[in-house]
């Protein structure tokens, strides 16, 4: 009887412990599908708190939209200004051609070094040389002019000159300084004396000035012959030029008047073109 009774103990034992473990276990899982339950909960209700909100914004604020296509333009905008600056800063910079003058080969061109060499040997040739003929009468009559004066003032230096010793040295034979009076004239001696040493000074200047103004025509006409050979290769093209046309000229010094007659004046204004 007692190993009976210690059987059926034992089992109901046992039955006891595997009930409680079932239990045990329908339980856990019971609160593990809540948990799981109460998270998927969770999640949608966050999902649907973010659905809200974005509806939310769309319907309050519509610019929305705006904003970011703003956005996306200033950037390509800023994109496409990029571009052009690095295209401009890698580009080649293009000099336009500019016209050569054309030269002539048959038009003659005279040597400044060769015009001037020719004038100072000869007075004249550096005109001949550059083939300005009409220059020679002008030239030469500047000579045959100083030439003259040089000629005439020595005569009548020399003459009052021989006259005035001739009335110096005291001697009756030599008279010349009668000649240069008038026929029947009588004069002081003293003051004929004057009057001679005078007239000696004044035609003895005039014939340096003489000489000066012959060796200023030779002179001129070497620099002459040197700048027009110099000139014959300086290019005259359209470009050289000199206009006249009309313009209003500002005048208007105080800043409180804004009268535009009174600030104002007409008036010309010269242009030069090199």
């Amino acid at each position: 009887m007692n190993k009976a009774k210690s059987l059926i103990y034992y089992t109901l034992l046992v039955l006891g412990t595997l009930i409680g473990s079932l239990m045990t276990t329908r339980v856990q899982a019971q609160e593990v599908k809540q948990k799981t339950e109460e998270e998927v909960l969770k999640q949608l209700e966050s999902q649907q708190k973010i659905d809200s909100l974005l509806s939310t914004i769309d319907t309050v604020s519509p610019q929305g939209n705006i904003i970011s296509d703003s956005i996306l333009l200033a950037d390509s905008i800023q994109s496409i200004n990029q571009a052009r600056l690095d295209s401009l800063n890698h580009a080649t910079p293009k000099i336009a051609p500019m016209d050569e003058p054309t030269i002539d080969p048959n038009q003659w061109r005279p040597n400044p070094t060769k015009a001037t060499w020719y004038a100072i040997i000869f007075p004249g040739g550096g005109q001949i040389y550059n083939r300005k003929y009409w220059k020679l009468p002008i030239f030469y009559g500047g000579f045959a002019g100083c030439a003259y004066a040089l000629n005439w003032n020595n005569t009548m230096y020399k003459d009052y000159s021989q006259a005035y010793r001739d009335l110096k040295d005291n001697n009756p034979n030599t008279n010349s300084y009668l000649e240069l009076l008038p026929p029947n004239v009588t004069i002081d001696e003293g003051r004929l004396e004057t009057i001679l040493k005078n007239r000696k000074d004044k035609f003895r200047r005039y014939r340096d000035l003489s000489v000066i103004a012959f060796i200023g025509v030779y002179v001129l006409s070497i620099i002459d012959a040197y700048v027009d050979a110099e000139l014959s290769n300086f290019d005259i093209t359209p470009d050289l030029s000199m206009r006249i046309e009309p313009t209003i000229i500002n005048n208007n010094t105080n800043t409180s008047n804004n009268n535009i007659l009174q600030n104002n004046s007409v008036g010309l204004q010269c242009k030069f073109t090199f």
